[in-house]
């Protein structure tokens, strides 16, 4: 059998392992075992292709920064075989890059093959083909998927042989995980079901990678599988067996959004608390999903209805930069814990109950001994007396002393800074406020007017199988021959049309008569679309565009879940006079002439330059072409595009594309609640939900790695109609930085590479607000702090303190907080 175990101390250690010899991994019941030394394992989801190349080696080294010591990935089947035995693996699918990258940090690496992903992305990560194949049946016992299943795991494995990634080959791969998350959705698959999840064991051990597999939320996996935990809280988690480490895969940071839903926040404090009470309660590996959430680009959302941005309120936001104060806070509670490693790993262990709130859990050895103060009640504070020693324990936190003596860390009590991102205008040079467009329309007339397609059947086909997701776009078109008799002439009537879907646009005898899409919250993402018609004499034709935003990925036979026009199909005049359209002949068309003729790259582009007009620009015109020129905004700061203005569609910058863009549906009203965020109490993901009223996503990803020195393109494909003279490029930067926190504390004001330029508050005592509003109240210190920290801090890029009643003066209140709020300078260039 293959077990394991991992983890370093340091970070020079790791790295000669990782180019010497192989690893001898085992494990026990309570921690992971590498050459003999018992280790608990910190790590954090990065998902290459959710952002480039070029971004992997700062991503990586600001989660090491962050103390964790791993970076867990899934691989992505149908980013990686897009076709039948057609591969790639080049530039933002280069995995074996990326494994590099985390192994040239000194980082430990987990590789879920899957190759079932789930993970919001298009269709779990199965190739749709896959689908597609007759006599396949997906994720059960069947042949013809699992020969493909093999075939790609096969692949990947040698791949990552042939570079000698794993730790049994001198490595840095410790895990790798076959399936996921099969348990949640067995039982409908019945016997076959239990069949498959043996087979798949069977098969992930025949491959001989030296390291042990796992299967997630399996409980009780076929051996020699290892099972672990998914979701906000696995404090409670127990393996079946015993001798089974406790792990959590996916602890999930935040949560990701969906089109017409708002933003997701879990607070430091919580995620914090989930982390110190996983590992109070015997956890020996933590990974946070996400580390990094980033950019779902091209087509590669699932859900479906998922947005572009998978930003997923993940420690490191979608551009890279620190999620202050939970990166900070959470890289705060990683050193205290690896700082408790081997009490942790080899202590025994009891509990001590301290009132009716408090619990505290004990690890001790011979050398020392390690203590976790519980308060588990989501409203009521504490103060208890512990080994003589009186401790304040916040509800719903947990404070951890690594001598059971004086407390390190307590998950409510953040010390670490908040910063406040803003968007920042285009300073490029001659940079001129509106960018100067031309257009195009997309050409519909032989879909719309001429009924022309490629595919003729008699009777309504799932987009999934006609379209084989080469486009979103899929047209479904018949024509009805009216007799002069026909009673349908004599009244108005209703084209109705069912629709699994996610966008429908149509048209009749050529004119548009209106669109209709899926609303947010609608678990099976059907509708009716119904619009009067007005029937002629002889032929008459119907133009229906259905339009997907991503394929379901999750759930028992998701696969089966239909996409795009359902039947019937019918023309309704009375409840009686119904004409059932579905058996007509329907002639289908995959994709848009536009995207067909690759209209968003610029080699092309300029080919056929002479279509594209300047004057006048049509706005509030559904299916059309823009494009701009522009320069890349100066420095090195992340790059957006503000995107409001526009309704839906798709977007293009030299010729990458950022994804598929809506600012036009805005998020439900009724998702955010009156009642102030509170950390206290498990989590999910209704609660501190923001941004309701706004757009759901104004702003997109545009990779510095997507622009060139000199003139950049910019082309927009707008399926719905909006105003392309709103757009405009944006860098992200941090505005202004706080601290709220309590006597005593090490605190760091950091603008990162830009000095700050001015104390804009700063008050020790019982200061009022948040960051942002901060009031000084009548029992703060008399003595002027704003000065002192004017003078320790600006012109600086950081500066540290601690805080002090020497230093800031003696309030006048039990309370001594100190809060500070500094701006950073803005570059001009």
């Amino acid at each position: 059998m293959n077990i394991f175990n991992i983890l370093f101390s340091s970070l020079i250690f790791s790295f000669i392992l990782f180019h010497s010899n192989a690893l001898n991994v085992t494990h026990d019941s309570r921690s992971i075992i590498i050459d003999g030394n018992h280790r608990i394992i910190l790590s954090g989801s990065i998902h290459y292709p959710r952002s480039t190349a070029p971004m992997w080696p700062d991503l990586i080294r600001k989660a090491k920064e962050g103390g964790l010591d791993a970076v867990e990935t899934y691989v992505f089947w149908n980013a990686h075989e897009p076709a039948h035995r057609q591969y790639d693996f080049s530039g933002n699918l280069d995995l074996i890059r990326f494994l590099k990258t985390i192994q040239d940090q000194g980082l430990y690496a987990i590789l879920r093959i899957g190759p079932y992903t789930c993970a919001e992305w298009n269709y779990g990560g199965f190739p749709v083909w896959l689908h597609n194949i007759p006599g396949v049946s997906l994720r059960t016992k069947n042949d013809v998927f699992m020969n493909e299943m093999k075939n790609f795991t096969t692949l990947i494995v040698d791949m990552v042989k042939k570079e000698k990634l794993f730790a049994s080959q001198g490595g840095n791969i410790i895990l790798a995980q076959v399936e996921n998350e099969y348990g949640n959705v067995m039982e409908p698959y019945g016997d076959d079901g239990k069949s498959y999840i043996n087979w798949c064991a069977q098969m992930a051990d025949s491959l001989d990678i030296g390291v042990p597999w796992i299967m997630c939320q399996q409980a009780a996996p076929p051996k020699p599988m290892l099972e672990t935990c998914n979701g906000w809280y696995c404090d409670e988690y127990k393996p079946k067996d015993p001798n089974t480490p406790k792990m959590w895969t996916e602890n999930w940071t935040g949560w990701f959004k969906s089109w017409g839903g708002a933003d997701p926040l879990r607070t430091a404090e919580d995620l914090s608390y989930s982390v110190a009470r996983f590992f109070q309660k015997g956890g020996t590996l933590q990974n946070y999903y996400m580390y990094h959430g980033g950019t779902n680009f091209g087509r590669t959302s699932g859900g479906p209805y998922i947005t572009t941005t998978y930003d997923y309120n993940a420690p490191l936001d979608e551009y890279g930069n620190l999620n202050q104060p939970k990166w900070g806070h959470l890289k705060q509670l990683h050193d205290v814990l690896h700082s408790i490693e081997y009490t942790l790993t080899n202590g025994d262990v009891r509990n001590e109950k301290l009132s009716n709130l408090v619990m505290a859990t004990i690890y001790q050895t011979k050398e020392k001994s390690s203590c976790f103060l519980s308060n588990t009640n989501t409203k009521t504070d504490a103060n208890v007396n512990f080994g003589g020693i009186n401790y304040f324990v916040p509800a719903w936190s947990i404070s951890i002393l690594p001598d059971c003596r004086e407390e390190a860390y307590n998950t409510a009590k953040v010390s670490a800074q908040t910063s406040s991102m803003v968007k920042k205008l285009n300073k490029a040079e001659d940079e001129p406020r509106s960018l100067k467009w031309t257009w195009r329309p997309e050409l519909i007339e032989s879909t719309s007017i001429q009924g022309r397609g490629d595919v003729s059947v008699n009777k309504i086909v799932d987009q999934k199988d006609m379209a084989n997701d080469a486009s979103d776009y899929l047209w479904y078109m018949t024509s009805i021959d009216v007799a002069k008799d026909d009673p349908m002439l004599n009244g108005t009537v209703t084209l109705r049309v069912n629709d699994s879907g996610h966008v429908l646009h149509a048209f009749f005898n050529g004119e548009y008569i209106g669109s209709q899409w899926s609303k947010y919250g609608d678990s099976n993402v059907t509708y009716v679309f119904e619009r009067n018609i007005k029937l002629s004499p002889g032929k008459n034709l119907i133009s229906l565009l259905s339009v997907t935003l991503g394929f379901k990925n999750y759930g028992p036979m998701f696969d089966l879940v239909g996409a795009g026009i359902t039947s019937p199909i019918e023309l309704v005049l009375s409840k009686n006079v119904i004409k059932d359209l579905s058996s007509n002949k329907w002639t289908y068309k995959v994709g848009l002439n536009g995207i067909s003729n690759k209209f968003f790259n610029t080699n092309c582009a300029s080919k056929s330059s002479s279509k594209w007009v300047s004057d006048p620009i049509p706005v509030d015109r559904n299916f059309t072409w823009y494009k701009t020129t522009f320069k890349a905004p100066l420095g090195n700061k992340p790059v957006v595009a503000d995107l409001l203005g526009l309704g839906k569609g798709m977007a293009w910058v030299n010729g990458h594309s950022l994804g598929r863009y809506w600012p036009s549906y805005i998020a439900d009203k009724n998702l955010c609640k009156t009642e102030t965020c509170d950390y206290r109490g498990r989590y999910s993901d209704s609660k501190c939900v923001s941004k309701c009223g706004e757009p759901t996503q104004r702003w997109y990803h545009v990779p510095r790695s997507f622009l060139k020195d000199g003139e950049n393109t910019l082309v927009l494909f707008e399926e719905f109609g909006g105003n392309p003279s709103y757009v405009q490029f944006q860098t992200v930067e941090i505005g202004s930085i706080c601290i709220n926190t309590h006597e005593g504390k090490e605190v760091k004001l950091s603008c990162q590479d830009r000095p700050i330029s001015k104390i804009k508050f700063a008050s020790f005592g019982s200061p009022q607000g948040v960051c942002g509003s901060f009031d000084k109240s009548e029992y703060d210190s008399e003595v002027d702090v704003l000065s002192i920290l004017e003078k320790e801090c600006v012109g600086k890029e950081s500066c540290s303190f601690k805080i002090t009643e020497d230093k800031f003066g003696k309030p006048s209140s039990e309370i001594k907080k100190l809060a500070v709020e500094a701006v950073c300078k803005d570059f001009t260039f």
